[in-house]
């Protein structure tokens, strides 16, 4: 199964919906499964124009008992921003700790003359 898509603003763009499995595959493989997801996309603010739309849209992410809300101006600026958080959701990966001073000096210290 898929991420559900929600949209009270005539739903999302077909790029995003052609790059959609490719996310939806990362997801899989940082063992996410995409059917517990729901995006939801909505007016960001109301026109301020009445010819002309929206200027941005939020986007509501919905996982489990988790949230989130980002506002963008598109559905690629979104998916790029939802794909970076899939990849992240590893973290990074932990730098070896160089030993502190006092180790240091002691470690000099105990090496023969």
């Amino acid at each position: 199964m898929s991420i559900i898509l929600q949209s009270t603003v005539g739903g999302f763009s077909a790029q995003f919906l052609r790059k959609l499995p490719l996310v939806e595959q990362a997801m899989r493989d940082h063992g996410l499964d995409p059917s517990e997801f729901v995006i939801s996309k909505d007016n960001a603010s109301t026109a301020t124009v009445p010819f002309v739309g929206p200027f941005f849209y939020s986007y509501s992410v919905f996982f489990g008992d988790e949230t989130f809300t980002v506002t963008e101006p598109n559905d690629m600026v979104f998916l790029d921003y939802f794909f970076k958080r899939v990849l992240a959701a590893d973290g990074p990966p932990e730098l070896p700790r160089r030993p502190g001073l006092i180790r240091r000096f002691f470690g000099w210290m105990a090496q023969p003359v």
